[in-house]
């Protein structure tokens, strides 16, 4: 749902179990945000982007189009 956040994670070789524990949220629960079944916060949008990289854009990382 978001490639632009795929694509980051995949640049710093973070899967999204390890990007689960880094912002404190089961697996299961980071899969239901991430995939649109459940709603994502701006809260947890920045801590996601703060626990990948506090440089990036936030409306970059979560954007429903790749970025190129």
């Amino acid at each position: 749902m978001f490639p632009n956040l795929d694509a980051e994670m995949a640049r710093r070789k973070i899967t999204r179990a390890e990007l689960a524990e880094m912002i404190k949220v089961t697996p299961g629960t980071l899969s239901l945000k991430l995939n649109g079944k459940s709603p994502l916060t701006l809260a947890e949008c920045i801590k996601i982007r703060d626990a990948i990289d506090k440089t990036l854009k936030i409306d970059y990382l979560f954007s429903a189009e790749l970025a190129s």
